[in-house]
């Protein structure tokens, strides 16, 4: 990266492209999490399920992100594993009131992780625990505990309770992600460097 890459990039001129999937399953908030992260005059007033997937863009301060946004449906699961080599992050999001699915998550998390595409690489994964609004949601601690989150030892990995109607904690979610990705840059440019 030149001098002009870098000055730009501190100035903010020049915003790093990343690709994020964002995964989970059926009815747990995915595409209403990406419109929420989208500029206002850009979110679409009624959000529909997603049938395969859909391609929506954001910007942070520092990245400009890709997301492709899956369907959680159990016939369009499949397709997740396509997409996998392209992600540099995930995006995880988790039903918070849907205990009764939640062992269907865990097994489609356990699945991904353990997935030749994703298994060996460090990957940035971001799990948004969901719906916290709603009556019968467990905190984000008992989601931790559930998809048993303790396990996942090589890759950094971060739990936030949202509520993506309202946009709460969607913002933590992001800087975290967004400072995963840029310190995984400083530390591949400094690599590069030596």
């Amino acid at each position: 990266m030149g001098l002009f890459d870098k000055l730009a990039g501190w100035l903010g001129l020049k915003k790093k492209e990343v690709h994020v999937l964002c995964l989970g399953l059926d009815n747990s908030g995915k595409t209403t999490i990406i419109n929420k992260l989208k500029p206002s005059n850009a979110q679409t007033q009624d959000i529909v399920p997603t049938i395969g997937f859909s391609i929506e863009k954001f910007k942070t301060s520092s990245l400009s992100f890709t997301v492709f946004d899956m369907s959680g449906q159990g016939k369009y699961r499949d397709l997740w594993e396509h997409y996998y080599k392209e992600a540099q992050a995930i995006i995880f999001v988790i039903d918070s009131s849907d205990t009764l699915r939640m062992v269907v998550a865990k097994e489609e998390l356990d699945t991904l992780l353990n997935h030749p595409d994703i298994k060996h690489r460090r990957l940035p994964i971001l799990f948004f625990a969901n719906k916290m609004d709603l009556r019968d949601a467990v905190s984000s601690v008992k989601v931790s505990q559930l998809l048993s989150l303790e396990n996942i030892k090589d890759k950094p990995w971060h739990i936030c309770a949202s509520d993506a109607l309202k946009g709460e904690g969607l913002q933590e979610g992001v800087d975290w992600l967004q400072d995963q990705i840029t310190q995984s840059d400083a530390s591949n440019e400094d690599m590069r460097d030596k």
